[in-house]
């Protein structure tokens, strides 16, 4: 990898250079990781209610109405 470090006028190292296709690369990496230790049972009940969601916008509610909503059962 061929980094850069960035300098300030003291010498001290503030920043750390990376060139984008290097960057790129790692960030997939990354990505690709982030995907495979979600268990597939989650991914399904989060495209479940995806597709839900998009058939049925309206019935959507916003994040304080939920924690309302759960405050309340508690």
């Amino acid at each position: 990898m061929k980094l850069q470090y960035i300098s300030d006028s003291q010498g001290v190292t503030i920043g750390v250079y990376i060139p984008i296709t290097e960057w790129n690369a790692l960030n997939a990496d990354i990505e690709h990781e982030e995907t495979d230790n979600v268990l597939q049972w989650h991914k399904d009940i989060v495209s479940d209610r995806l597709v839900s969601f998009k058939k049925n916008p309206e019935e959507a509610i916003d994040f304080d109405t939920a924690m309302d909503e759960i405050e309340k059962s508690l």
